[in-house]
C-alpha cells in the first residue's frame, strides 16, 4: 500500500480557488511593481506603505512623501502574510474600485536595493 504523498504546490493548488492568484488563478500581471510594508491586513486585501521622493521646484529640494496601495491576497497567501511584512505587489486589472494590485509574495529587502541599482 503506497502512499503518493502531494507535495506543496498540489495542496495549494487544491486549497486555493481564488481567480486573482498569481500563481493559481488566471489573471494576468502587467505593468509596475511595488515593494512596501503591509499596515493593514483584511480577509482578501492588504494595505502596502512606501516612501518615495518628490522634486519641489520652489525650494530646489527633494521631498519625502508616502504612497498607501491596496492589493488583493490571495487565499494560498494569507497565513503567510501579517501586518509588518515587506511584500512585492503587481499590477492586474482594476478587480474593484480601490483594488488594481494582486500580491507576488515576500520580498528581502535586500533584493529591492538590488533592482534599483
Amino acid at each position: 500500500m503506497e502512499q503518493k504523498t502531494k507535495t506543496k504546490t498540489e495542496t495549494e493548488k487544491i486549497e486555493c480557488k481564488d481567480f486573482a492568484c498569481p500563481r493559481h488563478g488566471n489573471i494576468s500581471l502587467r505593468g509596475r511593481s511595488f515593494y512596501g510594508n503591509v499596515i493593514k491586513k483584511f480577509p482578501k486585501r492588504v494595505v502596502i506603505e512606501f516612501d518615495r521622493t518628490i522634486y519641489v521646484k520652489k525650494y530646489e529640494r527633494y521631498a519625502k512623501r508616502k504612497t498607501k496601495l491596496h492589493a488583493r491576497l490571495p487565499d494560498c497567501m494569507f497565513k503567510e502574510i501579517n501586518i509588518g511584512d515587506y511584500i512585492e505587489i503587481k499590477e492586474c486589472r482594476p478587480i474593484s474600485k480601490i483594488i488594481h494590485f494582486v500580491v507576488v509574495g515576500k520580498a528581502t529587502k535586500e533584493k529591492q536595493k538590488g533592482e534599483k541599482q
